[in-house]
């Protein structure tokens, strides 16, 4: 078989199993038993007589049981039909036990007329209208007067048949009464129009629960021809009951009895069944159209009967009885009126039939969707004109190919395997399917042969398809746009984090997992923040692509490149087998260190170099190691490289972690020690060198331990400096700051009210004093509700960050002395910003930091250096505050060289509120001086004792130094 041939080839779809056949057979037994029976006179005259009579009465009364049982259990649109069929039994089963009465009982013959004959009489009609019940009803008026026409004609001509045959010499019959003679015509024609019903309606039946009417039509059929040869002059006269005859009556009547139940034994439960759940019987070659030639023909048999019941009188040398002609015309005339009714219906037809075939072609062809027939060879019979704007093929050119040699190869299998399973597939299951291939387009379209992607929906049709297609391929083209722009960065076209998390995942659980040497390269800009603060976000972007295009160029061809999010990239380095462990981890490092050297080149945008470094964290895919473990181990490796100096490529180690679950301790207790309230603020005074008077106090924050010991948190606020370190060190940094400020505020405002009028210095950070929660108005604000003159606080700025932008601050600054805040710069002589701060920022108070003081004494050339900075701050009109002055001799050193303030253990360290205040008090502290007598130092320890002083008046720092 052909590939098209194979591709329509179809398998036959299973059937249900066969009903059970042990009713048929047990039906056929008592049948057969009661035939053999009346074929040998049942062994005496009596017992066939009983046989004959009450037999017959049995089985009809069992068939009016039987029909009437099923008719009140199953409420159906046929019950009223059953119903008259239980009547009509139980008619003839009356009539029988009368017979039987006068024949057995009464031992005499039964009289004409009798009660028998008037049941007998009452079988037909309700027969009659129960098939008209069954039967399907015409939907027009027109129906109804073909189905009347129908009857008539049947009726007619067996009537014209029979008066010639035998009703003639009945109705003529000499020596009967009037009831006789009457008697003796009822029957037959009862019979006749019995028997006119069953054929004018068998063609007409229902198709629901047609076996169980075809067993009701089958049982009357019996009966009414059991009738038809009692009724004959041969059997009648020589009739006795238990002959033969009997058997034909006794079949009918238990044929009736089992008709309702066929439909129930089949599993037929409703008698309007689901075309959705019902599947569909295959029916047999040929069936229906002998059904319905059969009943095309049925007038014209009809016709034919009469017109030979009319040439039997002929023939016989008889003159033509009057009611032979009356039958024989009015059959004729009925032919011709339902011959007229069916060429006006054949005209209305014809006429629906074309409209409706203008309007299927009209739709055909103005439609954009291509319509295709294939037969089950493969082969295309037929295609609609929209081929040629589709396919750029005109239709003719496509009739008579096969449909495989269209399809992309590619596709071709898929497409076999989906046509096989929807022809095997039961059609009221599946009616349609849909198919997605490519497929051939002519060289009528731009740029000759090439492939469309089209969409199919797949009808069956008389054992081949219908294929209504359309051209998706601008639909696939942006399904894949959009595909790949959800996994690539809109930037650089690089595949963004979600597409390089699933690569890594199949690199790690592939089968390639054992491949240890593979590894994850976490790659971050330095410096990559000041491009977009100095020269504009769009020059940061035309870096970010430029670094993204030389990262493509260097990997190899196997490894994935990605962006990440912001100036951080990746790089997956698949592994080449290498199992010794020193070789792939300098072959890694090898092609990482390149990679930092590649994008530390310059950058030229907008006409300039533009320079960032690179920093590397590198991961192996280790053992055990999940996908977002290995992402995390080798953005702590980057981590780490930026925490050494930039610009270099680090190794992850395990201890790596380590160290962020100790900075994540440290947030927490950080976190647990700000709710709990076990920070406390204490003060340590800004005494002035020269008189040793207190004109001002800086406020610490301590953490107090479980313990009761007093601790800086500077450990808990460098918790992280970048990621998601930053976030959550800088939150608990902000909130320790505000808890500072507000609590130093609230202090200073409660001692200015004792009468103790000093300023205040608190220590924030320059990134903290941009805080958007932190202006100058909500300064003013916190001032005002806790009643402490502007002028008290003193703001220290304790960071030097380049990344600060200066403006900004300056301003910020200004806006604060305006206020009447006053700002220190903390730390001077610490930070590579210090000058340019000094330069740029409205500086009020310059504070040395304690790496200018540690040696002053000792070191000319430190000594040197301090000294030109004092004599800078004065020249500016500064305060100057030396930090950390423990010593007598640095006291006088400073205040040699011009330093106005200092703090430090010298005076006093940090001191809680109670101390702070009988320091304040007392107002000074005692100032060294070598030359006059008594006034020694003595260092006991690194602790100075200042002799001289009243017992008790040492102040000790009750904490660790600062």
């Amino acid at each position: 078989m052909s590939a098209p041939g194979a591709m329509l080839s179809r398998s036959p779809v299973q059937t249900g199993g066969a009903p059970n056949p042990a009713p048929q057979v047990a039906l056929a037994v008592v049948c057969g038993g009661y035939a053999v029976g009346s074929a040998v006179g049942w062994g005496s005259p009596r017992i066939a007589a009983i046989m004959g009579d009450f037999g017959l009465s049995f089985a009809a009364l069992v068939a009016a049981v039987s029909c009437g049982l099923y008719a009140r259990r199953y409420s159906t649109p046929f019950r009223p039909a059953w119903v008259l069929f239980a009547i009509s039994s139980g008619m003839a089963g009356l009539g029988n036990g009368v017979w039987g009465w006068y024949e057995v009982f009464q031992g005499a013959a039964v009289p004409s007329p009798s009660l028998a004959d008037f049941c007998f009489l009452l079988f037909a009609p309700p027969a009659i209208v129960g098939l008209l019940v069954l039967a399907k009803r015409p939907v027009t008026k027109a129906g109804w007067v073909c189905l009347g026409l129908d009857a008539w004609l049947i009726a007619g001509s067996l009537l014209t048949l029979s008066w010639s045959l035998a009703l003639a010499h009945t109705a003529h019959f000499q020596g009967r009464t009037v009831a006789q003679s009457a008697l003796s015509l009822a029957y037959p024609l009862l019979d006749i129009v019995l028997v006119s019903m069953v054929l004018a309606l068998h063609f007409r039946r229902s198709s629901v629960h047609r076996s169980a009417i075809n067993t009701a039509i089958a049982a009357l059929a019996l009966t009414v021809l059991c009738d038809a040869l009692f009724s004959s002059p041969l059997l009648h006269d020589h009739y006795r009951s238990g002959q033969i005859l009997d058997a034909g009556w006794f079949a009918g009547s238990m044929l009736f009895a089992y008709a309702p139940w066929v439909g129930r034994r089949s599993g037929a439960e409703s008698e309007v069944p689901d075309p959705r759940r019902t599947p569909r019987r295959p029916q047999p070659s040929g069936s229906r159209p002998i059904a319905g030639s059969l009943a095309a023909l049925t007038p014209y048999l009809a016709a034919a009967v009469c017109t030979l019941g009319i040439l039997t009188n002929v023939l016989d040398g008889r003159r033509i009885d009057r009611v032979v002609l009356f039958t024989g015309c009015t059959v004729v005339l009925a032919l011709v009126v339902r011959q007229g009714i069916m060429l006006l219906d054949n005209i209305t037809l014809t006429q629906e039939l074309a409209q409706k075939e203008n309007h299927f072609r009209s739709l055909v062809q103005g439609s954009s969707d291509v319509i295709m027939i294939a037969a089950p060879t493969g082969v295309l019979r037929y295609v609609s004109p929209a081929a040629a704007g589709v396919y750029g093929r005109d239709a003719e050119e496509l009739v008579g190919a096969e449909l495989a040699s269209l399809i992309h190869p590619e596709d071709l299998g898929r497409v076999v395997h989906e046509v096989r399973r929807f022809l095997a597939a039961s059609p009221e299951a599946e009616p349609t399917t849909r198919i997605e291939c490519r497929f051939r387009a002519g060289g009528q379209r731009a740029g000759g042969d090439r492939w469309l992607n089209v969409e199919s929906t797949v009808n069956r049709h008389h054992g081949g398809l219908i294929f209504n297609s359309r051209d998706v391929t601008e639909r696939v083209r942006l399904q894949a746009q959009l595909q790949h722009n959800a996994s690539h960065d809109a930037l650089t076209d690089l595949p963004n984090r979600a597409l390089f998390t699933e690569r890594v995942t199949k690199a790690v659980t592939g089968r390639r997992a054992s491949d240890h040497d593979t590894a994850v390269l976490y790659i971050d800009l330095d410096g990559f923040k000041q491009v977009n603060d100095t020269i504009g976000h769009q020059a940061g972007d035309e870096l970010l692509i430029q670094a993204a295009r030389r990262l493509a160029e260097s990997v190899r061809a196997g490894d994935i490149a990605a962006r990440l999010g912001g100036d951080e990239f990746a790089a997956l380095i698949t592994g080449d087998g290498t199992r010794d462990r020193a070789a792939r981890e300098f072959r890694i490092l090898e092609i990482a260190d390149r990679l930092r050297l590649r994008l530390s080149e310059p950058y030229r945008i907008d006409g300039r170099d533009v320079r960032v470094a690179a920093s590397i964290g590198v991961a192996f895919a280790e053992g055990g190691v999940s996908p977002a473990g290995l992402l995390r181990n080798a953005d702590l490796a980057m981590y780490r490289a930026k925490q050494a100096g930039k610009g270099r490529v680090e190794l992850y180690a395990p201890q790596m972690q380590d160290e962020v679950a100790h900075r994540a301790e440290l947030a927490s207790k950080l976190r647990t020690a700000l709710q709990d309230g076990e920070f406390a603020l204490l003060n340590q005074p800004v005494v002035e060198l020269a008189s040793g008077r207190i004109t001002a106090v800086a406020a610490h924050a301590r953490w107090r331990s479980a313990e009761g010991i007093l601790f800086t948190p500077a450990e808990f606020l460098r918790v992280g400096d970048r990621g998601r370190l930053t976030d959550e060190g800088g939150e608990r940094a902000a909130e320790l700051g505000r808890w500072q400020l507000e609590e130093a505020v609230e202090q200073a405002a409660a001692r200015h009210r004792a009468g103790h009028q000093v300023p205040v210095a608190v220590r924030l950070s320059a990134r903290r004093l941009l805080d958007r929660a932190l202006t100058p108005k909500a300064i003013e604000a916190l001032l005002a509700r806790h009643g402490l003159p502007t002028g008290a606080l003193v703001l220290e700025l304790s960071e030097s960050d380049p990344r600060i932008p200066l403006d900004d601050l300056e301003r910020r600054l200004v806006a604060l002395r305006r206020l009447g805040v006053r700002t220190a710069l903390d730390g001077f002589g610490s930070g590579y910003a210090a000058m340019n701060a000094l330069r740029r920022l409205p500086i009020d108070v310059l504070r040395l930091d304690r790496g200018l003081i540690d040696g002053v004494v000792e070191s000319p050339r430190l000594h040197k250096i301090t000294a030109g900075l004092l004599r800078i701050a004065s020249d500016l009109g500064m305060q100057s505050v030396a930090e950390g002055v423990d010593l007598p001799e640095q006291v006088l050193a400073l205040r040699s060289m011009g330093c106005t303030h200092g703090m430090g253990l010298a005076f006093s360290g940090p001191l809680d509120e109670h101390r702070l205040r009988r320091a304040l008090t007392r107002g000074s502290y005692p100032v060294p001086d070598l030359t006059g007598p008594g006034r020694a130092v003595v260092l006991s320890g690194s602790r100075p004792v200042r002799h001289g002083a009243a017992a008790g008046e040492a102040e000790t720092s009750p904490v660790a130094p600062k």
